[in-house]
């Protein structure tokens, strides 16, 4: 794009954003990551120009005053899990929120098809996994599927396949509206046909007691993941005032973010599910011990953290 016309598109955002303070803790964000982004594109192909040198100034002045009561040299790494993605979280709370209902309706939607067709559960789960379980569960043991195989191999396999799920979930927001709905769409349905086989079996409370010890983290995460292809699909069909190439370029990156953010979450995951499920004689209260844990640090980093920091960040004075 020639910068003229990067000026055109741009020009009165930025003096507006100069001008007027911002009204409230989402528009702060927002103007902190738009001119972030607007900076590299300038720095990227007008790195010698007045522009780069005005966005380098208004950017330095919205990074001073966030960062006006902390040190300077904290570490990038711990930068962005403290400060830049939950902002970016908070963000797109209601895209991650949409992915969320879709999930929940999917899940609703696959419990009921179970229910309504034995064989249902069968198409979606296999003969060899419910053939499988039902051996386990008239022995009494019906978590039993969780103790085979070597912990370490486990853990690896699953904590790479559920980060491959991920970034296919991600990656699928190249098809706006269909391939991550797809995904969304498959899990969801899987989640709730496997849950209520459980409870037709009336083993639903072991099957919570030691599903979730993992699934708390590890669903949350693909949801999430979810949520950024959705973000991804979101920059091609509406570009604002962007081009659709650059919408779609800050969408893909932010995206990205998202999912590489989840990583450590999905290693925590595979870590309870190869090490931890497998002792399906553990107590309930820490079953429920570990799966509170689980849920409410989802809740606070995804949810609470970002709309505090949001609000801390908008009470910051922008000089």
């Amino acid at each position: 794009m020639r910068e003229v016309i990067f000026l055109r598109q741009n020009q009165a955002k930025w003096q507006h954003y100069e001008s007027t303070p911002p009204g409230g803790p989402d528009e702060l964000a927002a103007r902190f990551i738009e001119l972030t982004d607007d900076l590299s594109y300038a720095r990227t192909f007008y790195p010698d120009s007045p522009t780069t040198a005005y966005l380098n100034t208004l950017t330095g002045k919205l990074h001073q005053a966030l960062y006006k009561n902390k040190s300077v040299e904290q570490g990038r790494f711990l930068q962005f899990w403290r400060r830049e993605l939950p902002l970016l979280v908070g963000h797109y709370h209601r895209t991650l929120g949409a992915a969320l209902l879709f999930f929940l309706l999917c899940t609703a939607l696959g419990a009921l098809s179970a229910a309504l067709d034995e064989s249902f559960v069968r198409v979606v789960l296999g003969d060899q996994y419910v053939n499988q379980t039902l051996a386990n569960i008239e022995r009494g043991d019906p978590m039993a599927v969780y103790k085979g195989g070597n912990e370490g191999v486990m853990f690896l396999y699953i904590t790479l396949n559920n980060i491959k799920v991920s970034l296919l979930a991600f990656a699928s927001g190249l098809l706006p509206g269909l391939g991550t709905g797809t995904i969304l769409f498959k899990n969801g349905m899987m989640l709730g046909a496997f849950q209520y086989f459980f409870h037709q079996k009336g083993v639903l409370l072991p099957s919570l007691l030691t599903i979730w010890i993992h699934g708390t983290l590890e669903i949350s995460a693909i949801v999430l993941a979810g949520g950024a292809g959705l973000v991804m699909s979101r920059g091609i069909l509406f570009p604002g005032t962007y081009s659709r190439r650059e919408s779609f370029q800050r969408a893909a990156r932010d995206g990205m973010r998202l999912v590489l953010g989840l990583v450590p979450i999905f290693i925590v995951a595979g870590f309870l599910e190869g090490f931890v499920t497998r002792h399906t004689e553990m107590p309930p209260a820490l079953s429920l011990l570990i799966i509170g844990t689980s849920a409410a640090f989802i809740g606070w980093y995804f949810i609470l953290y970002p709309l505090h920091l949001r609000r801390r960040l908008s009470a910051a004075p922008v000089s």
